[in-house]
């Protein structure tokens, strides 16, 4: 029983065998579009020099992180969906290893777009300043801080969790996290859950706490201005920030939700998926397309293939 327990077994998603192969489909056609999109706005702003600015360098953290978090899940899923639910195998390694990475991205979601709060408040509220505030350097640091703190928390995170020994091998999850981890053990799971919890609060709390505070002072120098097309354009802005921000607290808070109904397992199985496949996927579309040369590309792209349609 002690070997067996060095290899898990996945429950997954209870997907009808008529359908296995459509979701299979279109969970690949989802990864491709994702990395893609993503790899390709990063290709773009690293090859466009006009656009080695601080707001489109973390555009390229965000699209990053993106891609990491759909590779750390996607592939495992597609492995998976088309073997019968007693084959899903997984070695106890992999498993930690996969959760380290869904809680990596899920943190770093959080610090990356509190940086991009930050970076919103210096251009609106202090604009003569930014050059001087928001620098390549500035950046750099900013986005070495966040993938340090997240990498600190989270390595406490599993890393409580990996200490445990094992009694049970079958994860209730299509996939790793911290918490299969720990259901694994027969052990007291005091210290896992108390620390799980402050890490919740302070990764979230400093999130909805820092943007909350820095929108609201954005919106008191929006409507104190006079001038209508800046405040349009920065209004254009934030709108942006806070659309991708509530899409990832959305997701992840139906998950949150679920937990509290067992009957409901399966939808949360499936919200717990859309959490690591709807944001990365929506993303790159809404930055990608608030940037111009991203939007005349496309439209390039799309008029070339219109006249050779007609041709």
């Amino acid at each position: 029983m002690e070997n067996q327990t060095d290899i898990l077994l996945l429950e997954g998603l209870k997907v009808p065998h008529q359908s296995t192969v459509p979701a299979f489909i279109l969970l690949l056609l989802i990864y491709v579009f994702i990395m893609v999109s993503n790899l390709g706005l990063v290709l773009l702003i690293a090859t466009e020099r006009s656009l080695h600015q601080p707001m489109y360098l973390l555009f390229c953290n965000m699209s990053v992180n993106d891609a990491f978090g759909a590779s750390t899940l996607i592939p495992r899923l597609l492995s998976d969906a088309l073997l019968p639910s007693t084959e899903r195998f997984i070695p106890y390694i992999d498993c930690a290893a996969q959760a380290f990475c869904g809680h990596l991205h899920a943190s770093m979601c959080h610090t990356v777009l509190m940086i991009m709060a930050f970076d919103r408040y210096v251009a609106i509220c202090n604009p003569l300043r930014y050059a001087a505030i928001m620098t390549n350097r500035m950046v750099a640091v900013l986005s070495a801080w966040a993938w340090t703190v997240s990498l600190l928390l989270v390595s406490i995170l599993v890393g409580l969790s990996v200490r445990l020994t094992r009694c049970r091998w079958v994860i209730f999850n299509p996939f790793c996290d911290n918490a299969s981890l720990f259901k694994l053990s027969c052990e007291s799971v005091l210290i896992n859950n108390i620390y799980g919890l402050g890490y919740t609060i302070v990764l979230l709390g400093s999130s909805l706490g820092s943007i909350a505070l820095t929108y609201l002072r954005i919106a008191v120098v929006c409507l104190s201005g006079r001038n209508a097309t800046l405040n349009g354009r920065a209004l254009q802005t934030c709108a942006t920030h806070l659309a991708v921000y509530v899409i990832m607290l959305v997701s992840g808070s139906v998950v949150i939700i679920l937990h509290r109904f067992p009957l409901l397992s399966d939808q949360r199985k499936l919200a717990s998926i859309m959490f690591h496949v709807v944001p990365p996927a929506l993303n790159a579309i809404i930055y990608g397309l608030q940037i111009k040369v991203v939007r005349q590309k496309i439209f390039i792209m799309f008029s070339s293939k219109t006249t050779t349609v007609k041709c």
